[in-house]
Order: structure tokens, then sequence, then C-alpha cells
């Protein structure tokens, strides 16, 4: 089930770990309207959605989608532990480190580590 829930003075829209694969740009954009009917300011994505292609960097899958949500002024946080995916690409362990110094797309374990992020940040 998804769900919105204020975060730091952050609307967030939650999606639950059971939902369709998120694995084209297609679905990206489906999530992108979900948000705005929801007036969400960031995205919540289970690591257990995402497509088994979306963060191998070479698909440009999650760059494109990541892209879309930044145009459209979302942030993004991917929860969970994506450790495996990191020990097998120093591309990906670069990505991550560098995103999460940003403001628009975080890697994080928990919900409970996002909502720490936004109050560091100031939401």
């Amino acid at each position: 089930m998804t769900n919105t829930m204020d975060m730091a003075g952050t609307k967030v829209l939650v999606l639950a770990i059971d939902g369709p694969p998120i694995a084209t740009e297609a679905d990206g954009n489906d999530i992108i309207g979900e948000a705005f009917s929801t007036e969400a300011e960031l995205i919540a994505i289970p690591v257990e959605r995402l497509g088994p292609d979306f963060l191998r960097l070479e698909t440009r899958i999650a760059g494109t989608v990541f892209q879309k949500f930044v145009n459209y002024h979302l942030r993004c946080a991917i929860i969970g532990d994506i450790a495996p995916l990191l020990e097998n690409s120093k591309a990906l362990s670069d990505f991550v480190r560098e995103t999460n110094k940003g403001r628009s797309i975080w890697f994080l374990a928990s919900l409970d580590d996002l909502r720490a992020k936004l109050t560091r940040v100031g939401a």
C-alpha cells in the first residue's frame, strides 16, 4: 500500500514494497503522476521495487528516471540495502556517494534514516 507522510516538514510519498517494479522510463512517469496527485515533494522507493536492471548504470534507466524526477522538482530516496550491488560496481558506488551529497536523490537504509536526513538538511 502506498501512503503519504510528513517527515520533517516534507510531504513524502512512500511506495509499497509489493507494488509493480520500476523498470522503465514509463514506470517513472507513473510514479511522478502519483506524486503529483498526492502533492508529495519526495518519493521514497523501496529497493525491492526497482527492476533488475534499474541500478545497472549502463542501462541508463536510473539516470533517465532520476533526471525526470529532478526536472519535475521531485526528490527521491531509494530505501533499503544495496550493499551487494555496490560491491560489484565501482561506478554505482561512486554514483551513490555523489548523489547522497546532494539534495535530490538519496540512497538510505531505512525510512528512519530518511527522516534524519531531512531533519539535517532542513527539509
